[in-house]
């Protein structure tokens, strides 16, 4: 417990980056509500990116018993998830087979430490759907620092695939294939908002930024552009351009998070 406390206190001081074992993982903080004390507890969990939801598995290390968040979300499935950037309630749903048994291939072939937990217990280890029902604006002080947040959230992410690229050699696992079309979605979301919402509001407000958001729309397009380089490698399952395309589509994006933050963020906190 002091651990997972620990764990929880650097999480939040940090937007949702740790050290320690959890480092440069997907991480995310579970707020279940007891099913016996009615009371609220918060865990550290691992994740795995699945489209419109987030997959969460009940390992407990391969301990016998399945951990207590999961008793709780059965009891209580509307839960709190907090990711760094945001804070919301998703509605948990226990997967049944044949669905936990394809997504539970899909993990074991991305990390062979879920195999080695099975083999530590005899039952079936849990994976769970957490979908969003509520939630909030980014965890931020600022509409600047709501901007720089999020940003940094596909920093992070991108960083994360092109470590998983470089690891998976000549082959295309199918959740890895998963990890980059849902940040595909991500940044496409992102970015259409942008362009409907940010951008014209911008503009109204402060005439002089007009130049600038062109070019930051232009820079959409090329970016579009170069993701649907990429969803078109992955429909072909060819591991040998992946991390080509990663790795023009990080230095892209970089560049233009960059520029973005530079020019946007004195308007946005005005």
């Amino acid at each position: 417990m002091d651990f997972n406390q620990q764990v929880i206190d650097e999480f939040r001081a940090n937007n949702g980056r740790v050290g320690g074992p959890f480092e440069g993982g997907r991480l995310i903080l579970l707020t279940t509500t007891g099913a016996r004390s009615g009371n609220r507890h918060t865990t550290p969990v691992g994740y795995l990116p699945d489209g419109d939801r987030i997959l969460v598995i009940a390992s407990a290390g391969g301990a016998p018993r399945h951990p207590a968040w999961f008793h709780n979300l059965k009891a209580n499935p509307v839960v709190q998830v907090e990711d760094g950037v945001f804070t919301y309630d998703a509605k948990a749903t226990v997967l049944a087979r044949p669905e936990r048994d394809e997504i539970w291939a899909r993990a074991v072939e991305a990390d062979p430490g879920w195999a080695e937990y099975q083999t530590k217990t005899t039952r079936p280890i849990p994976v769970v759907a957490l979908e969003q029902v509520a939630g909030g604006p980014p965890n931020a002080s600022s509409w600047g620092a709501a901007l720089r947040l999020i940003h940094d959230a596909f920093r992070r992410e991108l960083r994360t695939i092109r470590r998983e690229v470089a690891a998976s050699g000549n082959t295309l696992g199918a959740q890895l294939k998963v990890n980059c079309l849902t940040a595909c979605q991500g940044l496409r979301f992102h970015h259409t908002a942008e362009d409907t919402g940010t951008f014209p509001a911008l503009e109204t407000r402060f005439p002089e930024l007009t130049p600038t958001i062109d070019r930051l729309r232009q820079e959409h397009e090329r970016i579009s552009a170069l993701l649907t380089e990429l969803q078109q490698t992955l429909d072909r399952n060819d591991p040998t351009t992946l991390r080509a395309d990663v790795d023009r589509l990080i230095t892209d994006l970089e560049a233009h998070l960059t520029y973005e933050e530079e020019q946007l963020i004195p308007f946005l906190d005005a």
